[in-house]
């Protein structure tokens, strides 16, 4: 399957940025470095290119019903321009993805839903939503928009200035986890306050077509994946691949620590699997983990007991560059989920002091 580029793939390549293929795309994972596009983001404001998000457009009579049984939170209480994170799971509670839901403006009278699937997972998703669709015989268009639109991120403590600045009419109003419709350089763009660096910022939908328009019409430091990783890590966001993967690192939202995604009054895939699951104890919970020892968990890496016993395994790690620590996520059983708990991570064959932290790492907003 050939890599899939964004539409600015061009315009980044001048800037100097280097490229990783990421969720089958040709991504800018650095333009200048790492440590100054994450200091960037914490101080003042970036700007991300995240074209390689999926976009799936859902409308018609049953729009609703279709996103309510297919994720894990109450779709139903979306107003328009609202959003909401779910979880994907499936029939025995397991996750498939995490996604963000918005609620467009109605279409033809009907509830109108735009959700985002992770990199390289938007034809899959597409294909499941048509299969229940069908299997449910409910009314609904389910479009795969992915290669329509560009998807831009600014965040960090300046961005609402910034991205008011631009806009035809404020956004500053809009509330965590609130959207519109709103013209950048006179193009209409959907404008969401959301994010995945733990700053305050907004997530814009760009038609394809005009992306180095809008792109361009923000001055602040272009940031690649690499800092959006540490970031996220920061934040104690889930990565889909590394911190739960459905075949490789089965995980249910309660073990992944996302169990406020789950609106059990609600009728969903894999409702009854996780409605058994939330009155039992949880074997295994993610965690934050700070080295005390010199070194850097990495997905993968083994967690041991004080006794050298292995108990669990690192799913993300790096050296925060805001805590000047390494800092990372993992499962390990809950007799050592406890904050403060002492364990150990196996860092190339060298046993590592670490200690369970609460997560978030860093304030967040």
């Amino acid at each position: 399957m050939p890599i899939q580029t964004p539409p600015l793939r061009a315009v980044h390549d001048e800037r100097g940025a280097k490229f990783t293929a990421f969720g089958g795309w040709d991504m800018p994972v650095e333009f200048d470095s790492i440590r100054t596009e994450h200091a960037a983001v914490r101080e003042n404001a970036g700007r991300f290119d995240v074209s390689h998000m999926g976009q799936i457009h859902v409308t018609g009579p049953d729009s609703t019903t279709l996103m309510q049984r297919l994720t894990t939170n109450d779709v139903a209480r979306l107003e328009v321009g609202d959003a909401q994170y779910a979880t994907i799971t499936d029939e025995d509670g397991i996750i498939v993805d995490d996604t963000v839901v918005y609620r467009l403006p109605d279409e033809t009278g009907d509830a109108t839903y735009l959700f985002v699937p992770n990199a390289g997972t938007d034809e899959a998703t597409h294909e499941r939503w048509l299969a229940y669709r069908n299997e449910w015989d409910l009314e609904a268009t389910v479009d795969n928009c992915t290669d329509e639109y560009a998807m831009f991120a600014l965040q960090g403590p300046a961005t609402p200035d910034l991205v008011d600045e631009e806009t035809e009419g404020s956004v500053t109003e809009l509330a965590r986890f609130e959207a519109k419709y709103a013209e950048i350089d006179g193009i209409e763009c959907w404008t969401a306050r959301t994010g995945y660096t733990g700053e305050d910022g907004f997530e814009l939908f760009v038609p394809w077509n005009e992306a180095e328009r809008i792109w361009s019409a923000f001055d602040c430091q272009p940031c690649g994946l690499g800092a959006r990783n540490t970031l996220r890590i920061e934040a104690g966001f889930l990565l889909a691949g590394q911190d739960f993967d459905r075949e490789s690192n089965p995980r249910t939202p309660y073990e992944a620590g996302v169990g406020f995604t789950v609106a059990l009054e609600t009728e969903f895939v894999g409702r009854d699997a996780l409605a058994r699951i939330s009155e039992e104890d949880l074997d295994e919970r993610l965690v934050g983990l700070q080295l005390i020892d010199p070194g850097i968990p990495r997905h993968g890496y083994d967690i041991t007991s004080t006794e050298g016993r292995v108990v669990g395994t690192v799913t993300s790690g790096t050296m925060s560059p805001t805590l000047e620590r390494a800092i990372g996520l993992g499962y390990v059983p809950t007799a050592y989920a406890e904050p403060g708990t002492t364990v150990h991570v196996v860092v190339r064959g060298r046993s590592k002091k670490a200690r369970v932290e609460t997560m978030p790492f860093i304030d967040t907003v």
